[in-house]
């Protein structure tokens, strides 16, 4: 019975460490991306890195929206139909969820953008924020 015990325990050992080892890489590289190679293919992934300068190419017309990710050794190219993000732009961070499409090609359907997690308020003496200041310390009848 000890055996059976130990056996059962060793068993959901490896299952909680087998499911926090995958739940903790939150997405892969480009590189981790390119050496999965042909096996990648209709997988779904979130493929993460820095939009590379001058790849952002976005049609209005047809919500098209094409770019590449890079993490400085591998470039990966993306397509994702629709408006990107508003903090979405060459040289940010970003984190795309989708699929590998057999010519290579990322096919997105969510992008994240990543921003500064750092809050820097406007600089004393600003005028957008001397405005601001202004509109609220005014009586709430000159406000109407």
């Amino acid at each position: 019975m000890l055996l059976g015990v130990v056996v059962v325990a060793a068993a959901l050992g490896y299952l909680i460490y087998g499911g926090i080892r995958e739940a903790a890489v939150y997405y892969v590289t480009p590189t981790e991306l390119k050496g999965k190679g042909a096996s990648a293919a209709d997988q779904s992934f979130r493929l993460g890195g820095m939009v590379v300068p001058g790849s952002l190419h976005w049609d209005p017309g047809t919500l098209q929206l094409t770019f590449r990710l890079t993490d400085g050794k591998e470039q990966v190219a993306v397509k994702h139909t629709g408006s990107p993000p508003d903090l979405f732009k060459e040289g940010a961070g970003a984190i795309v969820e989708g699929k590998v499409a057999s010519d290579h090609l990322f096919v997105a359907n969510t992008i994240l953008a990543k921003h500064s997690e750092e809050y820097r308020p406007p600089p004393a003496g600003e005028a957008q924020a001397k405005d601001l200041y202004r509109t609220l310390m005014k009586p709430a009848e000159e406000r109407r």
